[in-house]
């Protein structure tokens, strides 16, 4: 690596990191230096990239969102429902997703979170209609031209309306096709390193539309490729509600029954834990994913963000599904933690630094990688970088509890191990009014 490629961002507005008041210094895909107040790198570099009015981050992490939901924004068929009605209403719509949809869907999304800050996304993608077998491979080719990281998500559901479950029958697959495609998946894009850029989860959608057995053999499929797991949990009470009239048991026993209870476990919402569930999640490291956004939108409740941190368990955001956000902004979802917080918790007890904490660091411990979610030596070199040069700023005293309480949503740079995926507010490489064209072109066949 010779000096050239080395790159000093040099003298921020303000960092979150430990030491870098000065900056911070990038060789090829890696933070090698934090450059504290006063000091001069002690590496060589080779270009200095002025960063005197960016609010610099680590790049946030989204640790639950469903890609092919945007498709669906707004939709007169869901709006003003709670989640249970809501998806009855568009499980119909959704059976209609073909591949060349899907992947102007994904593509948008990605486009969407990189231009908000985000540099690595995780998708659970659990529908299948017949044509959209190969979804996963989609979304690893969609994140691979764009740059940005993912943790894919293969995704099952397998208990159809006519075995007692919420989706229509067309929507599911069998069990065994479900274990060999998701095996398929893991030998093909799972890479488990550290500053890998695509890693392989599986993740069957929920209690109410997989089967006990499916939970227990994706478990152990997991365990022997080492990927993590992910499902939604405890989102609204007629979940549970549903878990003790099946399986008899509360939705966090059931995870403990089928071999889900350890760190390479993160569950969407965990809302409706009580107690002795969110002590046993803490000592499992099993990790939490906050949706504020959707949860406000389907009055679903409010995750017990404080109680599971301090228990021990991970806490990180996401922007969830499009069709109940109706965004894919990860910037904003930290804006949305930390209001729903204050309400739950009070003034003081969530400040601008645990959401920024939750959507960096906590969300990199949801998906167990260990590589990204920090600004440090070693750490990749993922960034999100925000100017305070709008309106909405003015008079702003603390540039990062502005880019929170002021509603920052737009990133000026973003850099994905190494690499400006995002200048000047613009996605590198991308035709923006052409991916619109196309998105609305493909949205329009869910009406």
């Amino acid at each position: 690596m010779n000096q050239a490629e080395t790159l000093w961002i040099k003298d921020p507005l303000a960092i979150f990191a430990d030491h870098a008041e000065c900056g911070v210094v990038v060789r090829g895909s890696e933070i090698v230096e934090c450059v504290a107040r006063g000091a001069q790198p002690k590496t060589k570099v080779g270009r200095i990239f002025d960063a005197s009015r960016h609010v610099v981050l680590p790049g946030l992490i989204n640790t639950h969102h469903h890609f092919f939901q945007t498709l669906t924004r707004a939709h007169p068929a869901a709006i003003n429902k709670e989640l249970f009605p809501w998806l009855m209403a568009l499980y119909p719509v959704w059976s209609r997703l073909g591949p060349d949809e899907f992947r102007v869907a994904v593509r948008l999304a990605l486009v969407e979170l990189l231009m908000s800050g985000c540099t690595t996304a995780a998708d659970h993608h659990y529908l299948f209609p017949a044509g959209l077998e190969n979804s996963v491979d989609i979304e690893v080719e969609e994140a691979r031209a764009l740059g940005i990281r993912m943790t894919v998500t293969r995704g099952s559901m397998n208990l159809s309306q006519k075995d007692g479950g919420l989706p229509p029958d067309h929507v599911v697959q069998d069990e065994d096709t479900i274990l060999r495609d998701s095996e398929r998946v893991l030998s093909l894009y799972h890479d488990p390193s550290p500053g890998s850029f695509i890693q392989i989860g599986l993740a069957p959608c929920s209690p109410f539309s997989v089967t006990k057995r499916l939970m227990t053999q994706t478990a152990e499929l997991a365990h022997r490729y080492d990927c993590p797991l992910h499902t939604h949990l405890c989102e609204t009470k007629d979940e549970e509600d549903y878990c003790i009239e099946r399986y008899q048991c509360r939705p966090v026993d059931l995870l403990e029954e089928t071999g889900w209870l350890h760190e390479r476990t993160w569950l969407a919402h965990g809302i409706h834990f009580n107690g002795d569930e969110i002590r046993k999640l803490g000592r499992h490291g099993v990790g939490v994913c906050h949706c504020a956004a959707s949860n406000m939108v389907l009055a679903s409740g409010i995750c017990a963000t404080k109680e599971l941190e301090a228990a021990g368990a991970p806490v990180g955001l996401g922007v969830d599904g499009s069709a109940s956000n109706d965004a894919s902004n990860m910037i904003e979802a930290l804006r949305h933690a930390l209001m729903i917080g204050r309400l739950k918790y009070g003034a003081s007890a969530v400040t601008h630094l645990d959401v920024l904490r939750w959507g960096t660091e906590g969300s990199a411990r949801c998906l167990n990688r260990k590589g990204i979610g920090r600004i440090a030596p070693g750490m990749q070199a993922d960034l999100a970088m925000f100017t305070l040069d709008e309106l909405r700023f003015s008079g702003a005293h603390d540039p990062l509890a502005a880019l929170i309480l002021c509603g920052a949503h737009r990133a000026d740079r973003v850099m994905v191990g190494g690499r400006w995926r995002v200048m000047d507010g613009m996605p590198v490489g991308v035709d923006l009014a052409r991916l619109m064209v196309d998105h609305r072109k493909a949205a329009g066949k869910f009406k």
